[in-house]
């Protein structure tokens, strides 16, 4: 007598080949398609100097004039288009880790741009406290950068922790409370600033951030940094999700949230929890690019909100909950971002990115409603 077959959960590779196996070959496609019809451009090219520096080469022309050297290249397949994409998807990807989990568990977290920016302004002002014109600037240097880190991750914490505290408190739906957050948490952020550009970063700090490719900390190289911190943050989230019991507790709650209460699930840890680490997500990408860019204003993320849920859920992540992944949060913010570069390597005006991101995440939404309704015909007619 054969053993039952356990259907209640697909096989990892299965998953794989539906889910991040399919986005991944919608991405070498798309990358296909760019290098192919995005044409080529010329392009100075530069040198590493003696100083280790960045630098142009010239030559000298026919009449004795000195000219740089221009090559042509590949709109979208060259190293400097390569290396910004890299950096965009980092920021975005980082968020869309926290967004996933959020989304998994059947909520929706709109105040992850405004939660960027506040803890960007706050944590600028920190650091330039210590900075170069600063009042502290003959103090230890990492003792403000460690206090501007710290205040960059704990305000995004925090301002996650208020978003999953009334939602669980109140009992309001995501949508409402983080909509309202949204406004307070980048009204605050005005406020403190004026609107005003905040500046003036301790050194150390923008060279830990912009440490790059050979160990040089200038130029245009390579930011092994945000990459690495993307890396480490999207491995953190496979493996919570899909190792480790509360990840499945996360699951869970999508899925069925009475059930889960009956269970014996602390469903309202469970959301508080979600929602902490959207927040955190957010300060580790606001944290980074406060060092790449060395300023923060209150208009910075606008606009993250809609990139970052269309990162998850193009990247596998159902709005009704119960479905999603790190690492398809990854490839969604990858995919969005090549979306983004494809728009200006083909010339489309600017103006219509917006547009086609939301058509992109429309599409996605629509796609997943498909799929859920394929898989319950398929389970109806199995059903004896």
């Amino acid at each position: 007598m054969s053993s039952p077959i356990d259907t209640s959960r697909p096989s990892r590779k299965r998953v794989w080949q539906l889910q991040e196996g399919g986005l991944l070959l919608v991405i070498v496609l798309l990358g296909f398609l760019l290098t192919v019809f995005g044409g080529s451009v010329k392009a100075p090219l530069f040198e590493i100097g003696p100083d280790g520096e960045r630098q142009r080469v010239f030559t000298t022309n026919a009449a004795g004039e000195r000219e740089p050297v221009l090559i042509e290249r590949n709109k979208f397949l060259n190293a400097q288009n390569l290396i910004q994409l890299a950096k965009d998807t980092s920021f975005i990807a980082i968020m869309a880790v926290g967004a996933t989990l959020v989304i998994i568990s059947g909520g929706i977290d709109l105040s992850v741009g405004a939660i960027y920016a506040l803890a960007s302004v706050l944590s600028a002002l920190v650091f330039r406290l210590y900075g170069p014109e600063g009042p502290y600037a003959g103090g230890s240097i990492w003792l403000g950068v460690g206090l501007g880190m710290l205040t960059c991750v704990g305000i995004a914490t925090l301002s996650g922790l208020l978003n999953g505290g009334m939602i669980v408190a109140l009992r309001v739906h995501p949508f409402i409370i983080t909509l309202g957050t949204m406004a307070i948490f980048r009204g605050i952020a005005f406020v403190i600033t004026t609107g005003q550009s905040v500046g003036g970063f301790p050194q150390a700090f923008r060279e830990l951030v912009l440490f790059g490719a050979g160990g040089q900390s200038s130029g245009e190289g390579l930011r092994l940094v945000p990459l690495a911190v993307m890396v480490i943050v999207a491995v953190a989230g496979w493996i919570y999700l899909s190792r480790l019991a509360a990840g499945r507790r996360i699951y869970a709650i999508g899925g069925n949230e009475l059930a889960s209460r009956f269970s014996g699930i602390r469903v309202e840890r469970v959301k508080l929890s979600v929602y902490i680490y959207s927040g955190l997500t957010a300060g580790i990408a606001a944290l980074l690019a406060l060092g790449y860019y060395g300023a923060a204003t209150s208009g910075d993320g606008q606009g993250y909100e809609l990139n970052v849920i269309a990162a998850a859920v193009v990247g596998g992540a159902s709005l009704s909950g119960g479905k999603g992944s790190a690492l398809g949060a990854v490839l969604g913010a990858l995919l969005i971002q090549m979306i983004s570069s494809g728009i200006v390597i083909l010339g489309i005006e600017q103006n219509y990115s917006q547009i086609i991101i939301g058509a992109v995440v429309i599409i996605a939404v629509v796609l997943d409603q498909v799929n859920s309704w394929v898989t319950k015909r398929r389970l109806l007619t199995q059903a004896p």
